[in-house]
């Protein structure tokens, strides 16, 4: 048997040695697998868009109104008649009223997390958070799930992902490529896009060699599903790089004017305007994160202020995508983590209300022109049909040809339900 050699026994040695100091294994969680047979429902989408308003929006002041109640619980603002079967939305809403027979709107979602981060990963994860497990976004499981399509990203967030659009249990290769900053901003550059100015062809594939050089020195420690998600990361990263066609999906300077003043000029226009270029091009799911709604005073002003951008651009990217053709296999969300409350308090605005609140759904299989559920008379309680978080999940899933019954195995072995006590809404699909 050859002896190694100095250089090669340093060489190995150093290889494991940075392994262990660098504790890469809680960095990069091993991929999770699938546990049991892998059954798909046919698809209905081929991708979402998901306008998440951080904060909690008023559903009484949105897609729910009460205009035959007392001021103190209708609020400061009037309503607009709507083609969603002649029903009404609130006056800030002028834009999507005018294609919401394009939308299935619930008006009766609920849970029970009133707290800003318990909520948000309520909604995000279709799980109550819980001290012992870590849930995955429904981006993460989407990228894990259906994978990379035309070198693109398949989970990008815009312009960053907060806290709970993240893997949980899942391998980190199946994490959201943030673009940075929001699109509007005046030198928008997507981060990590493009390599170096320094860096040339040539040396980047020494790079490239030198990292899997130096991964392949981490066998030592057995650690097989490390290295395939850290190998997956960056093989996304580097195909992403070196494809003119999938970065050029992320330029919004290939936008005509006159589609940006559509959108609107601003985070909410032209981040759904570059979202719906992402699906577009091979995206599997794109969240346009958009905070600011956490209206406790003054929610005549501010959310008018607000909402404006938002009801411009919602309308927008589903006209558009309708237009196109692609609407009937995009799915398009807005979503918030709860509502506010039923009567405005001593500062003229509305706390947090997690018992019944609004989200809007379109395309990708689902119903138009279609209202799922209500509220009481004051918007305080379901009336019926309740609609709970792990329902969305479950819906989500099944329109994406995701089995929502399934479960993923989680590190140490363990096989986690994908989606808990969750139904498919079908009074939601078309």
């Amino acid at each position: 048997m050859t002896q190694p050699t100095r250089r090669t026994f340093l060489r190995s040695s150093a290889f494991c040695g940075i392994g262990v100091g660098f504790g890469l294994a809680d960095l990069l969680p091993g991929a999770a697998a699938v546990a049991g047979p892998r059954r798909r429902p046919p698809p209905r989408a081929q991708a979402v868009i998901q306008l998440h308003l951080g904060g909690g929006l008023s559903h009484l002041d949105t897609f729910d109104p009460k205009p035959e109640a007392p001021v103190e619980v209708r609020g400061p603002f009037g309503t607009v008649k709507s083609k969603l079967q002649g029903e009404p939305l609130s006056d800030l809403l002028r834009h999507t009223a005018a294609i919401a027979d394009k939308l299935t709107v619930v008006r009766s979602v609920t849970h029970s997390e009133a707290d800003h981060d318990r909520g948000t990963h309520s909604m995000l994860t279709g799980f109550q958070p819980s001290p012992a497990i870590t849930y995955p976004s429904l981006g993460a499981v989407v990228a894990h799930e259906l994978g990379v399509r035309n070198d693109l990203p398949p989970y990008v967030c815009v312009p960053a992902a907060g806290g709970f659009f993240g893997t949980g249990y899942l391998s980190a290769a199946f994490a959201p490529f943030s673009v940075g900053d929001s699109p509007a901003a005046r030198r928008f550059q997507v981060r990590d896009l493009s390599a170096p100015a320094n860096v040339d062809a040539a040396r980047l594939q020494r790079r490239r060699q030198l990292r899997h050089d130096l991964d392949r020195g981490f066998g030592c420690l057995g650690a097989g599903d490390v290295l395939e998600a850290s190998e997956a990361f960056y093989r996304q990263a580097y195909a992403l790089i070196e494809s003119p066609t999938a970065r050029a999906a992320f330029d919004l300077q290939q936008e005509p004017d006159a589609m940006k003043d559509r959108y609107g000029r601003n985070g909410a226009g032209l981040g759904a305007l570059l979202a719906r270029r992402l699906v577009q091009a091979g995206a599997r799911c794109v969240v346009v994160n958009l905070g600011g709604f956490d209206h406790h005073a003054q929610i005549g002003r501010e959310l008018a202020a607000r909402m404006g951008e938002v009801d411009q651009a919602f309308a927008a990217v589903i006209a558009d995508l309708d237009a196109s053709g692609l609407l009937d296999q995009t799915l398009v969300l807005l979503t918030t983590e709860f509502g506010r409350t039923p009567r405005l308090n001593n500062d003229a605005g509305r706390d947090h209300w997690s018992r019944v609140f609004s989200i809007a759904m379109a395309g990708g299989g689902v119903a138009r022109g279609n209202v799922l559920g209500a509220s009481n008379a004051t918007g305080a309680e379901p009336e019926r049909d309740p609609v709970r978080p792990a329902d969305l999940a479950a819906t989500v899933y099944s329109l994406l040809g995701i089995d929502p019954e399934k479960k993923l195995m989680a590190s140490g072995g363990r096989p986690i339900d994908l989606v808990r006590d969750g139904r498919v809404l079908h009074e939601v699909l078309g």
